[in-house]
């Protein structure tokens, strides 16, 4: 269940910042019974902004493949990237 508080919260800025640590989720907050902010730690952040770039780099080779770029064999693929990072 997310965590909602309201704006007028954000005064007690030690006690958010540690739920937002221990709970590891973003927490929500209204401004007159309204979404307005969202507050989460800077790991969580990082998390979310390495998942965007792993998802976005799928959706990109996806579309390639879609206009008939040519795809590497798997075996292929990981001699390939052995060799260029081990030798």
């Amino acid at each position: 269940m997310p965590t909602i508080i309201p704006i007028r919260d954000l005064r007690k800025t030690s006690e958010i910042s540690e739920m937002a640590h221990s709970k590891k989720e973003p927490i929500f907050v209204t401004k007159n019974g309204y979404s307005d902010l969202v507050i989460m730690s800077a790991e969580l952040y990082d998390r979310l902004v390495r998942i965007s770039r792993i998802d976005q780099a799928i959706l990109e080779a996806e579309e390639e493949v879609k206009k008939g770029r040519k795809t590497v064999e798997l075996k292929k693929a990981w001699k390939k990237l052995n060799k260029k990072y081990y030798g």
